[in-house]
């Protein structure tokens, strides 16, 4: 049986015009097929990729207290640690324990008029316990995005775009995020809800896996399980490149299944976005391609935006009721007083 999701080779960017041509249309053709591929060849090396798992493990295996130190909701930009079942996907609990980071910067003044999602810049909470975690994850950031620019720049040729189309709205300020995530065994949870059925928000999500399963994409009515390959990173396409290409490719429903008893996984999700400030052009696709571009399927009840800081205080105040109530309880109330959900404010 044909693997469903193709492995792709990065360094066949490097290797000639005509291995550049077929590269462009496998990537093309696996982003709009299934939504998902195997990269490698993208110049990470084993070594750093143990050491960003290493890391992972070290901060999970701290005491609650240390952890706990640098719960999320102490944060206005949802940075910071969240125990098990602590977020919610369509509702329900998550059944992983995380820590989320984002780039570092200051915070913007909130003056009268100040968009909302402005709150969302601003600095990491860091494990006073185990001060090598953040020179651990910058570094694995940084890696992350550079094969990510890679990525989005092969993504613009392939649509027979300049190479440089997304850099106006990322370029200077992007809007990256990730999370070192632990999924604990079936015997410790609630339900085999690692994560929920889900799209991802930005341009391109960049994953880790340690060598345990749970991954799974839905294709063809089915889910399907993408299982680790070693040395591989798992990329998916998240619904901006879905918005800037009308529909052409494919952001596709994805979901974590808690692993067996006994069993935990490590994952090392990296979330590649445009600057919270731009907005999302709709390309000039060719006609053979823009006459295959079916629209964004934007689900009514988690609509889509194309200013990208509207969509990712949207998505972060749906997953974290806590956060919300604390830091954005004005929104909350002014959504309620208007009759509408708070996505709309």
């Amino acid at each position: 049986m044909a693997r469903i999701i193709p492995v792709l080779d990065l360094d066949r960017l490097e290797q000639g015009a005509s291995e550049l041509r077929t590269f462009l249309f496998d990537l093309r053709t696996a982003a709009r097929d299934v939504g998902f591929f195997y990269l490698s060849g993208h110049g990470i090396t084993q070594p750093e990729i143990d050491a960003v798992l290493d890391a992972a493990r070290r901060f999970f295996a701290l005491p609650d207290a240390d952890k706990l130190a640098i719960e999320m909701v102490k944060s206005p930009q949802f940075r910071g640690y969240t125990r098990a079942g602590g977020e919610l996907t369509r509702g329900r609990a998550d059944w992983r324990e995380q820590l989320d980071i984002g780039v570092e910067r200051t915070t913007i003044s909130q003056e009268p008029g100040v968009p909302a999602w402005t709150r969302l810049q601003g600095p990491n909470q860091w494990p006073a316990a185990l001060p090598d975690l953040k020179p651990a994850l910058l570094a694995w950031q940084a890696k992350a995005t550079e094969v990510a620019i890679r990525l989005l720049k092969a993504f613009a040729l392939s649509l027979d775009q300049p190479e440089d189309a997304f850099d106006p709205i990322y370029r200077g300020e992007p809007n990256h995020r990730m999370k070192i995530v632990r999924y604990p065994g079936r015997d410790a949870t609630g339900d085999d809800q690692g994560v929920g059925a889900h799209k991802d928000g930005g341009f391109l999500t960049l994953l880790l896996q340690d060598e345990n399963e749970g991954l799974q994409v839905e294709y063809d009515g089915s889910w399907v399980n993408v299982d680790p390959i070693p040395r591989t990173l798992v990329v998916n396409i998240g619904e901006l490149l879905e918005l800037a290409s009308n529909g052409y490719l494919r952001a596709t429903v994805h979901r974590v299944v808690t692993p067996p008893a006994g069993v935990e996984r490590i994952s090392v999700p990296f979330f590649f976005s445009a600057r919270l400030d731009a907005t999302i052009p709709l390309l000039d696709l060719p006609e053979e391609l823009a006459a295959e571009a079916r629209g964004p399927a934007s689900d009514p009840d988690n609509p889509l935006f194309r200013n990208v800081g509207t969509n990712v205080l949207k998505s972060r105040l749906r997953s974290h009721p806590d956060v919300a109530r604390r830091h954005y309880a004005d929104l909350l109330e002014k959504a309620a007083t208007a009759g509408r959900d708070f996505a709309a404010t």
